[in-house]
């Protein structure tokens, strides 16, 4: 059995599921697409090959592995997208919730069911048909349970927005001793360079008491200052638009000290190493193409 394990985003990481880029499938046709960035690339004639993403995808595995990480991968559907992982599923404490995601990636839950199914049944939640919710707008950080949202009335209008209030609601109930914190999130179906898809894509902590933040991915600045309020603005590394647009607030932490980023993100990668953590370099341009980067592809189930 797994006991699942995770308080917060960048203890010690013992087990998590890593996505897959092998038979990826055929470039989506640009009705397909699930948000702006892909549908970008696609347009452009620039979505990324699927050896490029293989590559990408086998360099992260190998420095999880170099630091001891059970890594889990879901078992292969043929000509399918199944690199992001966290979309999927996620895990509070010793709990399991399985994502309400969009109906056509539904197979990608079905390919981890392996794994689920060494958890104690009693630790494994579907919310209702009516919440939305997908582990990248879920983040913990001790007490607080961060989650992001979008509180548009039109939110039925936008293939961006995947955590609707019920879902904020569906985790406020699971959780009643949790500080369940929402934040209203910037939204696009046509710029990428404006579409926060994710919490993740704007905020992430890393460390014990340091994050990386793009303030223009919150909807209502009172947000944004919760986060520089609880961090302190000295602890925060701001990114700018086209830094979030590379997704620079989503790379991985495998301890306290250290994280995994991209190799591009120079103007990060500095600031990380000047705070005194080790930062292991990996290539994910190819697979940011696709609106997710490495946080995107894990799903963590056992943090010390």
């Amino acid at each position: 059995m797994i006991a699942l394990k995770i308080n917060n985003e960048t203890s010690r990481l013992r087990a998590v599921v890593l996505g897959l880029a092998v038979s990826n499938g055929p470039m989506p046709k640009k009705e397909e697409a699930y948000d702006p960035k892909s549908l970008e690339h696609i347009l452009a004639g620039t979505y990324p090959l699927e050896k490029d993403m293989v590559f990408e995808m086998e360099a992260f595995n190998k420095v999880l592995h170099k630091y001891g990480v059970k890594v889990y991968r879901p078992q292969l559907i043929k000509d399918y997208n199944q690199i992001f992982t966290r979309d999927i599923g996620f895990v509070i404490d010793d709990v399991f919730i399985k994502s309400n995601i969009l109906p056509e990636r539904e197979d990608e839950l079905n390919a981890i069911q392996y794994i689920i199914d060494e958890i104690d049944p009693r630790k494994v939640v579907r919310p209702p048909a009516e919440v939305h919710i997908e582990g990248g707008d879920v983040m913990l950080w001790g007490e607080h349970i961060f989650v992001g949202t979008y509180k548009g009335s039109d939110y039925e209008n936008y293939i961006t927005a995947r955590t609707n209030i019920q879902g904020v609601q569906f985790i406020k109930d699971l959780f009643p001793n949790k500080i369940v914190k929402e934040f209203d999130l910037i939204k696009s179906k046509i710029e990428a360079r404006d579409n926060a898809l994710h919490l993740d894509c704007c905020f992430q902590p890393v460390g014990k008491d340091k994050g990386i933040i793009y303030k223009r991915g919150f909807r209502e600045e009172a947000d944004y200052m919760y986060l520089v309020n609880l961090f302190g603005k000295e602890n925060l590394f701001h990114i700018k638009r086209n830094e979030m647009y590379q997704m620079n607030s989503n790379v991985f932490s495998i301890d306290t000290n250290v994280v995994v980023s991209e190799r591009k993100f120079k103007r990060l990668n500095k600031w990380l190493r000047e705070q005194g953590f080790i930062v292991e370099e990996v290539p994910y341009a190819e697979i940011s193409k696709q609106e997710g980067l490495l946080r995107c592809s894990t799903l963590p189930l056992i943090r010390d």
